[in-house]
């Protein structure tokens, strides 16, 4: 069986989801592994490397998806835009696609992808089970976006982070607050703890409490009432609006208190939830910096724009970047190809593709399939915007 590996469409992507040291696992699977020529270059991957660990190089986009069995992809339609709907249109049936494809916020793409007869597997339904940790690739990502959403506060903050003993006097900490502690928010933590910030957080799962206290940072208690506070899968369920706004009133003063905000909250599927209001960034001191990690999703911050930097009239800087793994491709390329790679050898068997959609790893990734879209949520937001019609 083939594997193809294209090069990244989605323009200013610069993963590549699989990378030469995954390469022998595949290998002792029985699969031949074919990657799209420069595919790795701009993570740091020549095409020499996937070389010389068996890969062969396939001279086009075209080419390569006419020879796969299996595609592997880190954004894949659904999830690369303009360049996914091209994508799909190469897609045979029989054909397999795995990679972030977005199916909760896209769902007419996964149809396209159905209507093709191509099989699609998510990598954003990874089931967060014990088994699957391996296979987790929206936390290996949401790693990388906390280290990287600090790293720019710290250079756009117009302060140290760390308190320093000078001859010139005493240099106090920079106060960094970060706002929701899943996988990003704990990263961000950890590494603005690192630096040497006083760091205080925030999340409407009080269960995280003690992770954000494990890190050294101080967990913000707001006295408000909530329904359940996470799904099934371990993320944070949307609340109503009304527990939005009490929530925004009693964070303002924490807000205004901070040098640095770092806004981490997604719902799967949904416009991000705005917790930073232009009245909050109104309140904090001129200098400050806003890191909006849900910018791609419309953003926590009422001000944020997707991938700007905008000022607002009291001198605070708000940064909404929309593909922050991206600019550390070495490493996310890394960490992704272990996810994507153990997800595919669970689905082989014998050299080949081997559906158990009884597992609820497989049937959990599963969106299109056989020519329907099979996924369940998936199936209900087509069935819905099929009514709006």
């Amino acid at each position: 069986m083939i594997v193809g590996v294209p090069k990244e469409s989605f323009p200013g992507e610069r993963r590549v989801a699989l990378v030469p040291g995954a390469l022998p696992a595949l290998a002792k699977a029985s699969l031949d592994v074919l990657i799209e020529a420069s595919a790795g270059v701009a993570a740091g991957f020549p095409d020499s490397a996937y070389a010389e660990k068996g890969a062969r190089i396939a001279g086009s986009h075209a080419q390569l998806f006419a020879e796969a069995d299996v595609v592997l992809q880190v954004r894949s339609p659904g999830a690369a835009g303009e360049a996914g709907r091209a994508d799909a249109e190469l897609l045979r049936s029989g054909q397999a696609v795995i990679g972030f494809s977005e199916p909760l916020a896209e769902p007419a793409a996964a149809q396209a992808v159905a209507e093709r007869g191509a099989s699609a597997f998510s990598m954003e339904l990874i089931p967060r089970i014990t088994r699957a940790q391996s296979m987790d690739a929206l936390s290996s990502m949401a790693t990388i976006a906390g280290y990287k959403a600090v790293l720019l506060a710290a250079d756009a903050l117009p302060r140290m982070f760390p308190m320093m003993m000078t001859a010139a006097g005493t240099i106090t900490p920079a106060r960094v607050f970060v706002i929701g502690a899943g996988v990003a928010g704990l990263q961000a933590i950890a590494s603005a703890r690192r630096l040497g910030a006083r760091v205080e957080a925030y999340d409407v799962r009080p269960a995280v409490k003690e992770q954000v206290e494990s890190l050294g940072a101080n967990f913000v208690e707001l006295p408000l009432e909530t329904g359940e506070a996470e799904d099934a899968g371990g993320y944070a369920k949307a609340q109503d609006e009304s527990f939005y706004r009490r929530q925004r009133e009693t964070m303002t003063r924490v807000v205004a208190g901070s040098d640095v905000v770092i806004t981490t909250a997604l719902v799967p599927g949904k416009t991000a939830p705005i917790l930073v209001t232009a009245e909050m960034v109104a309140g904090m001191a001129p200098g400050s910096v806003v890191v909006d990690l849900a910018a791609e999703r419309g953003g926590n911050c009422e001000l944020t724009k997707g991938d700007e930097v905008v000022v607002s009239s009291n001198g605070v800087t708000i940064l909404g970047p929309t593909n922050l793994t991206s600019t550390v491709p070495y490493h996310a390329s890394q960490m992704y190809a272990k996810n994507i790679s153990t997800l595919l050898l669970h689905l082989i068997e014998d050299g080949a593709l081997a559906l158990d959609l009884d597992d609820e790893i497989t049937a959990g990734t599963l969106v299109s399939h056989e020519g329907r879209v099979v996924h369940p949520r998936v199936q209900e937001l087509l069935a819905a915007a099929a009514q709006a019609t």
